[in-house]
């Protein structure tokens, strides 16, 4: 939908956008099983619900409506109360009865709050407010917030030590610029007893996508599943893992330190988009789920730690200040040869996992199912699906968000959209050298939210548009080239998208320091390239970012909607923030006049640009 009008605020871009919807789909993406095994909770994200089933018989016994959608859940130690995060701006938490299903109250939390954490004694919970970048903890039962403590970059799971002693946070997306030698997503180690961070431990150079986490039954180890990008590299080829590999980091949270990164693929067949991981609790098992791939890997933990002892790592971290490792060895895909399993499963983009029983389930995304794997089957384990909804024929929007998302027809499974475009086709925090505009010359990765709206695409606007853009990536980027209807339905996601109100307004609106920053952006002529509603004229200019070859090279004028979600900035990503932009990396005001403005004017401009 494009809007025409040039006097449009904000807010009204947002309620046009956001249409009268009604959810199609149910979209389970995370699990919760109650400490008899005979329960499974089910989170359907896009059905504003939590479903409750009878493992055995794969009967769906409950259906818990909520206001919001379910961003995660988990369960009280005797199984009696569920908590669940209502991921909206204005998030909740909604502590339910886990016997009726009624709703008890709603504790206030932050802006898209998930992957709720109970302590082992039941007492406090910890919950992620992905976008505030933070973690809160609440005091259990009077439901006081004690603690906000700052993390990097979008939170989106924690797992705590047995002892509850250190709450181990996967961040999604790097942080800082994006143009230097060593840029790599973090996991945060929170110390319990002090409710700070007891350090932010750097993945490896080029690690982006952390989306699960897990601790071992000991407390010993952390493991967590990224994507592992060797970004350094021109974008020729995909084969062994070139572009993107996808990796398991093993952490000691008591040491505070990255012991080892294992990749999951094999040397000629990737294993795309690691979702989530869990330890059975036997420790023997590690289990990952692969959404773009449609599979479970079942490693042998014992031996996989067998294998690594002793061994030194491979991977550097960015702690290291001196003379670091900057591009990443070649990896090592024997190191799980002979102890992973690669389960197939009967349904399509596993995500969130639960273990009990000795089986493992998957909440899989897009085939509305809760896919069964029986760990304790030798050979071949026996797979099978619980279908939560009767099947439907897809919408054209459905299918392309399965194809932006699915890589099992890119070429050796290394790769799907989503991978360089995760979280609803935003950004990775990373540079890559395309060759859609020479080599040499990295550029930070767009976000799609509004590109078929904003033309030309990409940075360099080499693309006459985002559908040209979308072709010329399954080609070149997926090498796997689509029919033209595949390529339309990615379309139709992609234009579905709305952007997600920033978590800089207050109660939905303009801060009084954005009030006057807006004032200012009318002054220092942002506007002038920056126009209302998409804050965009969809022009070229050249702003005297270029280097290198790109030197003197125009760039497309970039809409500002979302752009507090959308970091690194301009076009090689060396602006960690929206204030670099407006000071240090704008040379002779060629991007607003901000030179002259006073101290209060450029927090006040940023507020405004933060706020859109």
């Amino acid at each position: 939908m494009r809007i025409l009008a040039v006097s449009v605020t904000i807010a009204a871009l947002l309620a046009a956008l956001a249409g009268d919807r009604e959810p199609r789909y149910l979209s389970p993406s995370e699990l919760a099983v109650d400490p008899s095994g005979r329960l499974l909770y089910v989170a359907a994200e896009t059905a504003n619900a939590v479903l409750v089933l009878d493992a055995a018989s794969g009967a769906v016994l409950r259906r818990i409506a909520l206001p919001d959608p379910p961003g995660g859940l988990c369960l009280a130690p005797d199984g009696a109360t569920l908590y669940v995060t209502g991921a909206a701006p204005k998030g909740k938490v909604f502590e339910i009865e886990a016997a009726s299903g009624r709703i008890v109250r709603a504790l206030a939390a932050g802006h898209t709050p998930v992957a709720p954490r109970l302590s082992p004694d039941g007492g406090t919970l910890y919950v992620l407010n992905r976008f505030d970048n933070s973690v809160a903890v609440i005091e259990l039962p009077d439901g006081a917030q004690t603690g906000l403590i700052p993390v990097p970059r979008e939170p989106v799971d924690a797992a705590l030590t047995p002892d509850g002693r250190w709450l181990v946070v996967a961040n999604l997306l790097p942080v800082g610029p994006a143009d230097g030698d060593f840029v790599a997503a973090r996991v945060s180690v929170i110390d319990t007893q002090s409710k700070r961070v007891a350090r932010h431990i750097s993945l490896p150079n080029g690690s982006t996508g952390v989306r699960g986490v897990t601790v071992s039954p000991d407390g010993r180890y952390a493991y967590a599943v990224h994507i592992q990008a060797h970004f350094q590299l021109v974008t020729i080829q995909l084969d062994r893992g070139w572009m993107n590999t996808n990796a398991l980091s093993i952490i000691d949270p008591a040491a505070q330190a990255l012991l080892y990164t294992v990749v999951l693929d094999e040397k000629t067949l990737g294993a795309a988009n690691p979702w989530d991981v869990a330890v059975t609790a036997d420790g023997r098992s590690l289990v990952v789920s692969h959404a773009g791939t449609h599979e479970l890997s079942v490693i042998d933990r014992e031996a996989l730690h067998a294998r690594i002892a002793g061994k030194p790592n491979p991977y550097r971290e960015a702690a290291r200040r001196s003379a670091f490792q900057t591009s990443l060895p070649p990896p090592d895909f024997r190191l799980v040869e002979g102890i992973r399993r690669r389960v197939k499963l009967t349904g399509l983009g596993p995500r969130g996992l639960a273990l009990a029983g000795g089986k493992a389930y998957a909440a899989e995304y897009f085939s509305e199912s809760v896919g069964v794997v029986d760990l304790a089957a030798s050979g071949s384990p026996q797979v099978s699906s619980i279908e939560l909804a009767s099947s439907r024929e897809w919408t054209t929007e459905r299918r392309g968000e399965f194809l932006f998302h699915d890589a099992s027809r890119s070429y050796q499974q290394w790769q799907s959209c989503a991978t360089c475009h995760p979280s609803q086709a935003r950004v990775d925090g990373l540079n890559w050298d395309l060759l859609n505009d020479g080599t040499g010359n990295a550029k930070s990765t767009k976000s799609l939210l509004m590109s078929h709206e904003t033309p030309p695409a990409m940075l360099s606007g080499v693309r006459e548009r985002a559908e040209v853009a979308v072709r010329a990536g399954f080609r070149v980027i997926l090498f796997s080239p689509r029919r033209e209807e595949e390529a339309a339905a990615v379309d139709a996601w992609l234009k579905s998208l709305r952007p997600v109100p920033s978590p800089f307004l207050v109660n939905g609106k303009l801060s009084p320091a954005a009030e006057r920053g807006r004032r200012v952006f009318e002054k220092a002529g942002c506007a002038s390239c920056h126009p209302p509603p998409y804050y965009t004229d969809q022009k070229q200019h050249d702003v005297g970012t270029g280097a290198g070859v790109d030197a003197g090279r125009k760039y497309d004028t970039p809409t500002l909607i979302e752009v507090w979600r959308t970091g690194p900035y301009l076009c090689d990503g060396r602006a960690a923030t929206i204030r670099d932009v407006l000071t240090v990396h704008n040379p002779e005001d060629r991007h607003g006049v901000t030179s002259k403005l006073s101290e209060q004017e450029i927090r006040d401009l940023e507020e405004f640009v933060l706020s859109l």
